[in-house]
This record gives structure tokens, sequence and C-alpha cells, in this order.
């Protein structure tokens, strides 16, 4: 256990996927998802990132939208579009995962990808669609860090 006594995945990494659509998740991540959860991850297909997420926080994410997805238009769409892209995705000996190809399009993911630790859950991005939001991040810091201080 390092410094910070919660499990979260943190950090930032740039890997590069191989010929055959395959992710080699970072050792930092790979340990607090092994120590913590169950070794695999579901996939999820946003508009322009991917979410790799623990099957323990799927599944409390699938019952939150299951709550409410009867009652309006907007979350059944969610369901269609997000949680339907949902795939069980199995980490192999060399602590790979396989992208599917209709989520590397959807996310618009070539080769180099930066790997971002989002507390819950783990996000993947292609370099190009990384470098854009990173700028508008950039850009909006001080009101984005107000906000979620106050």
């Amino acid at each position: 256990m390092g410094l910070l006594k919660t499990p979260r995945f943190r950090g930032q990494f740039v890997v590069r996927l191989d010929d055959k659509g395959r992710l080699r998740i970072p050792t930092k991540l790979r340990e607090t998802l092994q120590q913590n959860y169950t070794d695999g991850l579901i996939l999820a297909a946003g508009p322009r990132w991917l979410d790799a997420y623990p099957p323990e926080v799927w599944e409390i994410l699938e019952e939150k939208i299951m709550a409410k997805a009867g009652l309006h238009e907007d979350y059944r769409a969610l369901v269609r579009y997000y949680i339907a892209s949902g795939v069980e995705s199995e980490i192999d000996k060399q602590g790979r995962i396989l992208i599917p190809s209709l989520h590397r399009d959807r996310a618009n993911i070539q080769q180099e990808v930066l790997v971002v630790g989002s507390l819950d859950h783990i996000e993947i991005w292609d370099m190009s669609q990384w470098r854009e939001y990173d700028k508008w991040a950039a850009d909006n810091f001080e009101r984005l860090s107000k906000e979620a201080y106050s």
C-alpha cells in the first residue's frame, strides 16, 4: 500500500495497443485491481473514450441505472448507448485486455493511448482525443476546481 489509504485508480500512463487490439494494463492500476476487486474489467464505450470498470463497480452502476431506466426515456437511451456496450474483458497472463473493434471505432482509438486512473474506474483515451480534452480541461481548470472544492 502507498501513501494513500483508500484504494483508487490514479495516474496517467501512455501505452500502445498491439496489432490485435490488446492493451497492457499499467502495473500500478493492475495492482489496485488485483488487490481490491475481481481480476477482470468491464469495458464500455463512451463517445470519445472507453471506460474500464471492475465488475463490482459496474454492477453498482447497472443497479443505479436500472432503478431509473423505466422512468424516463433518457435513462433508456443511456442503457442502449452506454450500458449495452459493456463487455467483459478478461486479463491475460501478460496483463493485457482485448479492446473490441467496435469499442475502438466508437472512441476513435488508434495505437497510442493514454490510460487514466479515474478513482473507481479506468479510462482509455486515444492520444489525439486526450490532447483535445486536456486543453479544454486546462482552459477551464480554475472554474472546475472551484466547483469541485467548494
